[in-house]
């Protein structure tokens, strides 16, 4: 990641990146409307500093006088942006307190995010593209609070980036079990990690999470994270699909579509990073995660629609879509989060087309049993700068998810509408009386188009500043 520091005074850069009030009055001795600036929120001018500045360019960017941390977030990326070209850049916003310098750390941390790993012959040049070091100067530069507000900003910032390469790893590099071994990897300290293997598996009768990877050459894998600090009272559990690879299965998809299939495992990804940041800061709140690691593949031994699956807590699952199979590995992680009978469940998924087709590609659903819990996840999902929105698991789902004529329940809605309310209502048969919310992360989790504000082509690590967010509220009223 690239290196964010503070400091008192700027030092020599290449760039200067200043907030100027949008729509107030602008400084002398820059022709502002010789150059065209707009004067808005966001708005950007790039002209040579004076001879006697410490850098060599400054970067004007336009921040309304009412701005809060998402928009101070997108000003300081469309700052960045305008400077791409800069290795060292510093930042002056001018005085802000403590959340507005973290909000600040975490925009630089994020917009100059990465994913160089596969380049070869470009790989220097990839490397000397936009900054290698950012200041941020401020007044504030020397104070505790605003030194631990910013690293503690950069630890959230550098999780979100961890789930970015894995779900722009190349699938064939993060099959199951490589991806469980990577997990192990990535621990933080106070994190312990478990893999339960197929033959495990198998033992602990996970029928979703088996089923799903039977068609695959790479055994499916369960990887459990637990941080227990001393003095904790709150249990969260967390629980993230994670396949690998989604075909789609018999139910095959067609095959542009599987194009960006590689980002099914963003809600494993989100799960193990988020996890990870709230050890790292330290979090007074028991976490456990559950990451179910499949690929989904066709083959002579995968399942068929047709067949019936028994899950860990002993439902019968008809099988009528294996395109539908994120919510199969699911039921499996959330009945072994709730047989560890924590105070609420949250999990993460790219479960459903659906979402994408009710909110768009930048707006996560919420779903859930507890309608306290899921207002508490927007509440979060709001301070950690992500885009999430509450849709209901209707009644006539409950219904439809009981509506198999030889299993218990049915696994895919054959109607075409609704199918992230169906999805839910399916999620919620696993989690009892627990407390549960449901995020449907399947339109911002990959982002296949041009960059936008502070977020990458490719993955984009969504769901973890939400679920950090959370943790940290829940670890504050335990």
């Amino acid at each position: 990641m690239v290196a964010v520091q503070l400091s008192s005074s700027c030092p020599a850069v290449d760039a200067l990146v200043v907030a100027l009030p949008a729509g107030g009055e602008l400084p002398d001795g820059v022709p502002f409307e010789a150059f065209g600036y707009s004067n808005k929120a966001g708005a950007t001018l790039v002209v040579p500093s004076a001879a006697d500045a410490k850098s060599a360019l400054t970067v004007y960017v336009g921040v309304a006088a009412d701005a809060d941390a998402e928009a101070q977030r997108r000003a300081v990326a469309a700052g960045l942006r305008a400077a791409n070209k800069s290795t060292k850049v510093a930042i002056d916003f001018g005085s802000l307190d403590s959340p507005d310098l973290a909000a600040i750390s975490t925009a630089a941390a994020l917009t100059t995010y990465r994913f160089d790993a596969y380049r070869v012959k470009s790989a220097k040049k990839a490397k000397e593209l936009g900054p290698q070091k950012i200041t941020i100067v401020t007044p504030e530069a020397r104070k505790a609070t605003a030194k631990n507000a910013v690293a503690d900003a950069l630890v959230v910032a550098e999780s979100v980036n961890l789930a970015r390469d894995w779900v722009n790893t190349p699938p064939d590099d993060l099959r199951p079990p490589a991806f469980a071994t990577a997990i192990k990897a990535a621990a933080a300290e106070g994190v312990k990690v478990a893999i339960w293997d197929e033959k495990r598996l198998a033992k602990e009768n996970c029928g979703g999470i088996l089923g799903v990877g039977r068609g695959s050459a790479e055994p499916p894998r369960l990887v459990t994270l637990s941080y227990s600090p001393k003095g904790a009272s709150t249990h969260l559990a967390l629980v993230g699909k994670g396949i690998t690879f989604d075909s789609g299965g018999l139910s095959i998809k067609p095959g542009a579509s599987m194009m960006t299939m590689k980002c099914d495992m963003g809600g494993a990804a989100a799960v193990v990073a988020a996890i990870n940041a709230i050890a790292r800061l330290g979090l007074n709140i028991k976490v456990t995660a559950f990451a179910c690691l499949a690929e989904n593949m066709p083959s002579g031994s995968a399942t068929r629609p047709g067949d019936v699956l028994t899950m860990r807590n002993g439902a019968t699952v008809e099988i009528h879509n294996t395109d539908a199979e994120g919510r199969l590995v699911l039921a499996d992680g959330l009945a072994l989060a709730t047989e560890l009978k924590p105070d609420l469940i949250v999990d993460a998924a790219t479960l459903t087309g659906a979402a994408m087709v009710a909110l768009g590609t930048q707006t996560s659903a919420v779903l859930g049993n507890d309608e306290e819990l899921e207002n508490q996840v927007l509440s979060a999902a709001k301070r950690g700068g992500e885009n999430m929105w509450r849709l209901p698991i209707v009644e006539e789902m409950k219904a439809a998810v009981d509506s198999s004529t030889i299993a218990d329940i049915k696994q895919h809605n054959p109607k075409p509408y609704g199918g992230t309310l169906f999805a839910a209502a399916f999620l919620r048969e696993f989690v009892g009386e627990t407390r549960w919310a449901h995020l449907d992360i399947a339109g911002p989790a990959f982002n296949d188009g041009a960059a936008q504000h502070y977020t990458p082509t490719g993955g984009t690590g969504a769901g973890v500043r939400t679920l950090v967010e959370l943790a940290d509220e829940l670890s504050q009223n335990s």
